[in-house]
């Protein structure tokens, strides 16, 4: 009997212990186009309570990065979210077409507005609402297709309206947003966030950085402080200037602050899941290059904002016991006038329009091309069937074609993705982003430092290479200890590692491995 008992009493023990390192809020921050390396490149202006309490005090992987071509906004969010590859999770894009009616299908779009209608695997959100009915996940974003791929197809979701810069949500989630944020919106609370000039928040000597464009310098001489941008980039209403400056960071975390005291998030013992995507940081990426001044600036308020966060944040839950998580959706490229002018600008429409020409030729007149997007071709398989063509060598021979055009560094065929398996090198990345039912007939990749010409974009993701791929991963909280882990760490690893570390078993879809560090096997 004293024996049963002192068993019963360990097994106790260990799940109250066990119980005791699962936090009660995990709080997910995923800061658009940021470089593995940028963490320690701003490092000497950060303040302590942002970016370096995380890296300081957490745990920090130095080698984090998606294995696969596809590194875009809403294909990396899947895969830090579900745990899988492109060619698993079926995110391939934000839209792409539908061979059986050569119509575009839109990721996120569907009759009752923004939703998960066509995502496949489960999310971590998802996951923790099956595990723990009692549990709650928040998704915050300013774009629509950044909160719902985050989401999934569950839980709260919130983005920012692009007609009033209101945050909403739509009836695929929820039939209307909650009184307190409804109020917020009639007092157009967001618009306090957006200031009629951006000015750089520290004086012009503290910059690394060389180039500006539309923000305005402050220094201590007469000519710094009066020099203002260009004005290259013309932002047409609230919701831009929310999207294209840091306002859109602040505003996002404000949010998130409410969310946390209104929805009283980590109050309970059940695992509670906030995501929180910053897509401004992105957006300004783009428009101006990771070599601008409106970057790095950006870096630093946002370092404000996330010190202010963080304060609120562990002061608002119980015991401080939360798990916070730091990384990007990918990094950014160089920007295209680092090197050779507009050499290293790919003309997608052109392109286009050049190898439906070659079809042309090769098989007679027809619309050969169905559409181009994100370095996938789409052939027209009704057409190729009616003239008793082999889609196969239709395939092959665009694929050759197109390894003739500037700029581009291998092409691969769908068949060449669905018959082989490429277990090493550039072919391997290729095949990860690879999904068969919604990928194009022949996927391209760009050389170095090349993007596609695209409007409001210096710099893009989307590419193989480490300046794409590589991206910052920080574990901060309960579970994370205080250290510095050197060894590579493939990015499916986040969504399995926080679903173990919150007693739910991993994403359905899950694939990569879970962390040693974080969660004790």
């Amino acid at each position: 009997m004293t024996k049963k008992f002192f068993l019963y009493a360990i097994a106790a023990l260990g799940a109250l212990q066990s119980a005791a390192a699962q936090p009660r809020l995990i709080v997910q921050i995923v800061v658009g186009s940021m470089r593995g390396e940028d963490l320690d490149r701003y490092a000497e202006n950060f303040g302590e309570g942002g970016f370096r309490r995380l890296t300081e005090g957490g745990t920090v992987y130095a080698d984090s990065r998606y294995d696969y071509l596809q590194t875009t906004t809403p294909v990396s969010l899947a895969t830090l979210t579900t745990g899988a590859m492109p060619s698993t999770h079926g995110v391939i894009g934000s839209r792409w077409v539908d061979y059986t009616t050569n119509r575009t299908v839109e990721l996120t779009a569907g009759r009752k507005g923004p939703g998960a209608y066509h995502l496949i695997a489960p999310t971590l959100a998802e996951t923790l609402l099956r595990h723990a009915p009692g549990s709650r996940a928040v998704t915050i974003a300013p774009e629509a297709v950044s909160a719902v791929v985050t989401a999934g197809h569950g839980g709260e979701v919130f983005w920012l309206d692009s007609a009033r810069c209101d945050w909403v949500t739509s009836p695929y989630y929820a039939a209307e947003v909650p009184e307190w944020i409804a109020r917020s919106n009639r007092e157009r609370y967001n618009l306090s966030y957006i200031s009629g000039e951006w000015r750089t928040l520290l004086e012009r000597g503290r910059y690394l950085n060389t180039r500006n464009y539309d923000i305005a310098l402050a220094g201590k001489s007469k000519k710094d402080k009066d020099r203002s941008g260009s004005g290259r980039l013309k932002l047409r209403s609230d919701f831009e200037r929310m999207l294209y400056t840091p306002a859109g960071n602040t505003a996002v975390l404000g949010l998130a602050k409410q969310l946390i005291a209104q929805s009283k998030l980590g109050a309970d013992r059940t695992t509670d899941v906030l995501n929180i995507c910053l897509d401004s940081s992105r957006r300004i990426a783009e428009a101006y290059g990771p070599e601008s001044i409106e970057v790095e600036d950006m870096y630093y308020r946002l370092d404000r904002d996330l010190a202010d966060f963080l304060t609120f944040l562990f002061a608002q839950v119980e015991k401080g016991n939360v798990t916070v998580v730091l990384t990007s959706d990918h990094g950014t490229s160089p920007s295209y006038d680092m090197a050779c002018g507009e050499t290293d600008r790919f003309n997608a429409r052109q392109f286009e329009v050049i190898v439906n020409g070659f079809l042309n030729v090769r098989y007679g007149t027809g619309d050969w091309v169905v559409a181009y997007n994100d370095k996938c071709v789409w052939l027209n398989h009704n057409r190729i069937y009616e003239r008793g063509l082999n889609l196969a060598e239709v395939q092959n021979e665009v694929a050759i074609f197109a390894m003739q055009f500037r700029g581009v560094s291998h092409a691969l065929s769908a068949t060449a993705m669905r018959s082989s398996y490429f277990g090493s090198g550039y072919a391997r990345r290729m095949q990860n982003s690879f999904y068969p039912r919604r990928s194009g007939d022949v996927v391209l990749n760009l050389m170095p430092g090349w993007i596609e010409e695209q409007e409001r974009c210096r710099s893009l993701s989307g590419s193989m290479y480490g300046y794409d791929t590589e991206v910052p991963l920080v574990f901060y909280g309960t579970g994370a200890g205080q250290q510095h882990v050197g060894r590579s760490v493939d990015m499916t690893a986040v969504a399995p590692t926080l679903a173990r570390l919150a007693g739910a078993t991993q994403p359905a879809a899950s694939e990569g491995e879970v962390l040693p560090e974080i969660v004790d096997l």
